[in-house]
């Protein structure tokens, strides 16, 4: 499958908890991008720097913020891959959507969504909470969600997602979204 060279797409990791199941399934989904040639940058929300977290960061963004912005700005697509915190999304990652540009950031930009979750629903409701932000941001969102319930039982113990019906999903997914983005963007 030629797949475009000159496109990228950003994986976002949607939180900053150390260890995170999240982190684990963004090194799967990079993986199936590149394996059918598909360039990827990872964001991972553990790096923002602490300087982000001032109250005056409202107003006037720290520089050491501008490589994560600028990270969004750039991508042709992007797969957010989102932990469920407390029935919700991760306030990190609302925080993060919050301090980034305003609209370009995710005005008409192709954007997926993969939920993780140790409950039975798999990041359902945070899933659809992205989408109404997103969809409130004009965002192009890609229909098609994979969600990973149970995720513990899905990862062995040396940290592999190994669940094939999962990895088969997700690279569905990935396919399907990489298309999706060539499509909007006319990129190849």
């Amino acid at each position: 499958m030629a797949i475009a060279s000159l496109m990228k797409i950003l994986i976002l990791s949607g939180t900053n908890r150390p260890g995170s199941n999240t982190r684990i399934v963004v090194s799967h989904i990079d993986a199936i991008y590149r394996a059918f040639g598909q360039p990827t940058e990872i964001l991972d929300l553990a790096d923002l720097p602490p300087e982000i977290f001032s109250p005056k960061s409202y107003a006037d963004k720290p520089a050491s913020f501008a490589p994560f912005s600028d990270a969004i700005l750039a991508c042709d697509g992007l797969h957010v891959v989102t932990p469920e915190y407390n029935g919700s999304v991760p306030g990190i990652l609302k925080y993060f959507i919050d301090m980034l540009k305003f609209p370009e950031s995710f005005e008409r930009r192709p954007v997926c969504f993969t939920g993780v979750a140790t409950g039975m629903w798999g990041a359902l409701r945070p899933v659809e909470q992205l989408q109404a932000i997103f969809g409130y941001r004009n965002a192009h969102i890609y229909p098609e969600r994979v969600f990973l319930p149970s995720i513990n039982d899905l990862i062995s113990k040396e940290n592999r997602l190994t669940h094939e019906e999962s990895l088969t999903r997700l690279r569905k997914q990935a396919e399907g979204f990489t298309a999706y983005v060539k499509l909007l963007s006319g990129k190849s």
